[in-house]
């Protein structure tokens, strides 16, 4: 009889003790909860912006082409180009030149044959801006470059035609600046005589 008596007594218990207990709300892992605020990251910063005002700085290249004879300059003449940070730019002035390439009959006029050729001095150069290991940045350029002449008092003869002999020098390179200094891209020596030629560049900001 006592056992039948403690079974309702141990029921009521049990349940005043789950009528006691708060409720709670359970929330998944990774979910925040209703009562809670979520910060919002800001967007992430777009990573060319910085590149684009980069590009924007401008530049002005002073070109000189040197002539020396036995380490004395003898000779230079100076072009200049301006151009921004990860863009290139041409200069190019010369002269196109009659050459006659065939020639028949009595008639000069009626039977010769003519073809220009580009005389003069072209200078390309393309400039941008690059990280070295300490993320420092430089300035690099490349400089692609072509320079031809007559060579006065020679003519090249054949089949009774006369032709102008055209020297021509090529220098092209890539090498980084330094601003306010000179920077020599390339040297070449005259094959028939002692003269050489020489290329160099001075970077300048602009602002």
């Amino acid at each position: 009889m006592r056992n039948r008596k403690a079974i309702p007594i141990l029921i009521l218990m049990m349940a005043m003790w789950l009528g006691c207990q708060p409720a709670f709300t359970q929330t998944q892992p990774g979910t925040p909860s209703s009562d809670s605020q979520v910060e919002k990251s800001p967007a992430p910063a777009n990573p060319h912006a910085s590149e684009r005002e980069k590009a924007i700085q401008p530049y002005r290249l002073d070109f000189s082409l040197n002539e020396l004879d036995g380490g004395k300059k003898t000779n230079s003449r100076h072009y200049s180009l301006d151009l921004t940070a990860g863009n290139a730019n041409e200069i190019k002035i010369g002269t196109r030149v009659p050459v006659v390439t065939a020639q028949a009959g009595t008639n000069a006029l009626v039977n010769t044959q003519w073809q220009y050729v580009d005389i003069g001095t072209s200078i390309w150069a393309h400039l941008r801006e690059s990280q070295d290991d300490s993320q420092d940045y430089q300035l690099e350029v490349t400089v692609r470059s072509d320079v031809s002449d007559i060579d006065k008092g020679k003519e090249a003869i054949g089949a009774g035609v006369s032709a102008p002999i055209i020297r021509q020098m090529k220098i092209n390179g890539t090498t980084l600046l330094v601003i306010g200094k000179p920077i020599v891209i390339g040297t070449l020596d005259d094959p028939n005589s002692s003269r050489q030629f020489q290329l160099e560049v001075t970077a300048t900001k602009l602002r």
